[in-house]
């Protein structure tokens, strides 16, 4: 039998006794690691399918490195400047007019929303 002290999560029992869990089969995967093992608090992964474990774990990378590519583009424009010329020639629209964060929203044409949602879909459907 195993258990799991609910106060600090450090376990009571023989793990490798408990060979009933699905989740032995990520015990060996990279960032499992002592003391807590392989953690999954939502159960995801109950099923044991190492299909479904890699195709979480891709998208998992990837929300980070779209994460991460959004920060910066909210931080790099305070830092530097923005680009010089016109977002949109059309509508008059420079750069330097389009605040950062939330008010950009309203500022931005929706032709322009709409290239980046394209770009986004095609990232997303391009890949193997």
């Amino acid at each position: 039998m195993f258990f799991q002290d609910g106060l600090t999560g450090s376990a009571w029992g023989d793990w490798a006794l408990y060979t009933g869990s699905p989740l032995r089969a990520f015990e060996s995967e990279l960032g499992v690691q002592d003391p807590v093992g392989f953690w999954d608090p939502a159960g995801f992964t109950a099923d044991g399918s190492t299909e479904n474990f890699a195709r979480r774990r891709q998208t998992e990378l990837k929300h980070g490195r779209v994460s991460m590519l959004a920060t910066m583009g909210y931080i790099t424009p305070e830092i530097t400047g923005k680009l010089p010329g016109y977002l949109s020639p059309s509508a008059g629209i420079k750069f330097a007019d389009v605040p950062n964060g939330l008010g950009a929203i309203s500022k931005v044409p929706a032709a322009g929303w709409a290239q980046i949602v394209a770009y986004g879909a095609f990232c997303e459907l391009s890949q193997d």
